[in-house]
Order: C-alpha cells, then structure tokens, then sequence
C-alpha cells in the first residue's frame, strides 16, 4: 500500500507528478482523497454514520472516522473513490447517488506523518437505516450510529460528548445496541475546521 502511486499536487489541485503513498505523507505533498458520509433517517431523527478503524491500522486504529475514504490513486478520479465504499463496507454505492459538498481542505501533521488532503467530499443519504454491513476486517472494526444533531455539536464544539449505538459484535470497545459516550478525542484528528465544514454541509442537505 505505501508503494501505491498517487498524484501529487499544490495546494489548488493542480498536479505536478506522482509519489508513492509513503513519499506522498513523508513530505507532506498535497494529493486528492475521497471522503464519503453516509446519513439515514430513522424515528423521525437524522443519523450520521461513523467507521470504527480496524486495530490493525497503522494510522489511527480504534479511532472513530468519515463513514468510508480513501486515497485517489495516480489514474483515478473522484468516482472512483466508490470502490473504497464497497471494499470497506461491503455496499455497493452508485456515483451518481452521492450528494457532492465540494472540496475542502484537511491537514493532519503529527511527528514524520505529513498529511495535506484535497478532499473530494460527498454524502450518501442512505434509502434503509438498518442496513448490512461487511466489513474489510482489516480497515474496519465497525460501524457506529449517532444522531446528526449530536454530531453537529460535537463538530461545532457546542457539545462535549455524545451517544453513539455500535451497529455489530465486532469491537470489544462497543457492545451492540448499547449507547456508548464518545467525544472529540474519539475520533481521528482531522485539520482544524474540517468536520465544522463537512458538518454544516451535511446539514445544508438534509434540511433541504
């Protein structure tokens, strides 16, 4: 996977070569990712779905995430970031049922790992709230349900913490059905403004 090539480029998108996925985070090269949220509505409330990342993970393990992303490779567009979604989560999603929110700009740097995403950012407003998942046990440890009010403020810092219901058996942090307090520290460290961006975009569209 380090060895993978991606297309660097500055800070506007425009590219200036490839580098491998290790090359890419060691010099903190700008590069395009693809980042997709999934929601459902379910009692009357809206819910925003969050990916537990497998322990197996290099980069963040046992932390909460972006319902499924991932890298565009060097020959890839954004819609062909939907393979991370079926890889990832066993479902299939077709492009042109994703809601596209824009790019926007993620910076996470943390010792010798330099990471400058362009993200492609899209949200999949799901047509069954309980759906079944299958996970790529190696990316995935589960799945986690949380209702978007909540998770808006937590992204906006007008909450401390929040509810969040595991959807399976699979992590040992979570039990299935069972409310479990997550806050910020829960979930990967995106840049600053990230998950305010994509949490207000997310709630342009389901107020729509």
């Amino acid at each position: 996977m380090e060895s993978e090539r991606i297309t660097r480029c500055d800070e506007n998108g425009h590219p200036l070569g490839t580098a491998t996925r290790a090359e890419i985070h060691k010099n903190g090269y700008w590069h395009q990712t693809f980042h997709c949220w999934f929601a459902s509505r379910k009692d009357g409330k809206h819910w925003v779905h969050l990916q537990l990342r497998s322990g197996a993970k290099k980069d963040f393990p046992n932390l909460l995430d972006i319902t499924a992303a991932g890298h565009l490779l060097a020959d890839e567009k954004a819609e062909d970031g939907v393979r991370e979604v079926e890889e990832e989560l066993g479902i299939p999603v077709k492009f042109e049922d994703l809601v596209p929110l824009g790019v926007i700009k993620d910076q996470i740097h943390m010792g010798d790992f330099i990471d400058n995403e362009l993200c492609q950012v899209f949200l999949y407003r799901m047509p069954n709230h309980d759906v079944k998942y299958k996970f790529q046990e190696e990316e995935v440890a589960d799945m986690l349900v949380m209702e978007f009010e909540d998770f808006f403020g937590l992204c906006t810092g007008r909450k401390e913490e929040a509810e969040a219901v595991a959807y399976g058996d699979y992590a040992d942090r979570f039990q299935k059905d069972t409310s479990t307090k997550v806050n910020l520290h829960d979930l990967v460290p995106h840049g600053k403004g990230y998950l305010e961006k994509v949490a207000a975009l997310i709630q342009e569209q389901l107020d729509a």
